[in-house]
């Protein structure tokens, strides 16, 4: 006992200066960041750095998206302009990325996989406002927004039935080649996007002539169009928003890092409302799914139905049993001296409904051998439903050639209607794209947005407020196009 106490005295000898030394030494950092003594000074905590942690999966979609951002930030006034116009409109924001979500898992996986940055994936948000039926003055369309040429020039099927320009899987496709190949040409990604925007001939030329001045060659110091002046802005206004919502109170919807769609061989003679039917989805968002249709019936082999991933068995399943069952939709081909009143009589449709089905008009023109839709044993209504959800799209020739007055445009065209010389003149092929001021059809903010605010919107946009003193608009020696 006597040596236990002994050890007991030793040992708080030998404890009592630590802790009077440990009085002694100075505050240390709290859990917060700060230390006490600076909070009671009033002193402020460090900006909150976010980081992230790559060794574990991503949470959702926008998590995978800040993991793969890769180009140079651009900090300019105009980006704050730009992100001040998103964050008032926070019912647009949301029911834009509410829309993305559709395609987005899609898109990032074919970013990575080309080894390309992800801030791309919120590139057709500042294009279309993730709508694939968007479609501009320039007849530009889809996610991506190509004119028909470009589109061509990028193997985008546009015919009577399809239009490949706003399928979701071949227009990704396209559009990420498209952008390899200017910045390629450029080396700088706001290069590039400038020219996914105003065209790679134009913004070589900017380049070059800005060289020829002894100023910088970059992006945020070329004249151009106000229109691509705000371009980049835009993109990286949303990229800001999506790298750190918690900062700008914005709640991201909910998108899971996970496949959402799959394709399925489609059945020939099967319309696209029998399918959403099948895949017991509202015609609206099968539509959605499966913008690329020009017609509301699939009468080719070979093309592929988009269903969401969670139900693509059952979908098959039941497409089979459609298949089997021998009714559905075929070709007519009509008959010298035949008129269409006939033909829509004998198929138990009216006149109105057979054009509508067949994308006609009154001024259309048909003869011998063209093509017709018609009904074999299943009821019209599906088709004719599907019919008012497809853009108006008319292949056949018209009765009268259309007279272009000097300096106009016919739908088709892919100059710009002014008498500014084509900005992608000169340019290597592929041609630019579009013009950027394409008030696409998709859903927008309703309030007027301000000079150089985002025009992809479904309202047409206010006129733009008078550039700012010193303003480079003024001064651009063409009109922007893609």
């Amino acid at each position: 006992m006597p040596k236990l106490f002994t050890f007991f005295l030793s040992l708080c000898a030998a404890l009592l200066p630590a802790a009077a030394g440990a009085q002694d030494t100075p505050p240390t950092q709290s859990s917060t960041g700060l230390r006490p003594d600076s909070v009671e000074a009033g002193g402020l905590a460090p900006p909150r750095v976010l980081t992230l942690d790559l060794t574990r999966n991503a949470n959702d979609i926008w998590d995978r998206i800040r993991r793969g951002f890769g180009m140079p930030d651009l900090e300019t006034p105009l980006v704050a302009e730009q992100q001040l116009f998103y964050l008032n409109r926070p019912a647009f924001l949301k029911q834009v990325f509410a829309r993305g979500g559709r395609y987005l898992y899609y898109i990032v996986d074919e970013l990575e996989r080309r080894g390309m940055p992800t801030e791309l994936a919120l590139l057709p948000m500042v294009e279309s406002s993730y709508n694939p039926m968007a479609y501009s003055r320039a007849h530009a369309s889809g996610l991506w927004q190509f004119i028909p040429s470009t589109g061509k020039n990028y193997n985008l099927t546009q015919d009577k039935w399809v239009d490949e320009r706003r399928d979701v899987i071949a227009s990704t496709s396209a559009a990420l080649d498209y952008l390899q190949t200017i910045y390629e040409m450029h080396g700088d990604w706001h290069l590039a996007l400038a020219s996914y925007n105003w065209g790679e001939g134009a913004v070589g030329r900017a380049v070059q002539r800005n060289v020829d001045e002894g100023l910088p060659g970059e992006y945020a110091r070329l004249r151009m169009p106000e229109e691509t002046r705000n371009y980049v802005p835009k993109l990286q206004a949303i990229k800001n928003i999506v790298a750190r919502p918690e900062l700008f109170h914005i709640d991201l919807p909910y998108v899971p890092n996970e496949a959402h769609f799959v394709a399925l061989e489609a059945p020939q003679g099967i319309d696209l409302a029998t399918a959403a039917r099948l895949a017991e989805m509202p015609i609206e968002e099968f539509v959605a799914f499966n913008p690329g249709f020009n017609r509301p019936v699939i009468a080719g082999t070979g093309q592929t139905l988009i269903v969401p991933v969670d139900r693509a068995a059952h979908v098959e399943m039941r497409l089979n049993e459609f298949q089997l069952a021998g009714r559905g939709w075929r070709t007519y081909e009509l008959q010298p001296g035949e008129r269409l009143a006939e033909v829509a009589q004998r198929y138990g449709l009216t006149l109105a409904q057979l054009q509508q089905i067949n994308g006609l008009n009154a001024q259309s023109r048909t003869g011998p051998g063209y093509s017709l839709l018609v009904p074999d044993g299943i009821d019209p209504a599906g088709a004719l439903q599907a019919a008012r959800l497809l853009p108006n799209t008319t292949f056949a020739a018209p009765a009268k050639p259309a007279l272009v007055k000097p300096g106009r445009v016919k739908l088709g065209m892919t100059a710009p209607a002014s008498k500014a010389a084509p900005a992608a003149k000169g340019a290597a092929k592929p041609a630019s794209r579009a013009t950027p001021r394409a008030a696409a059809k998709a859903a927008g903010p309703k309030s007027a947005p301000p000079k150089g605010a985002p025009a992809k919107a479904a309202v047409k946009p206010a006129a733009p407020a008078k550039p700012a003193a010193g303003s480079s608009a003024k001064r651009a020696p063409e009109k922007p196009r893609r």
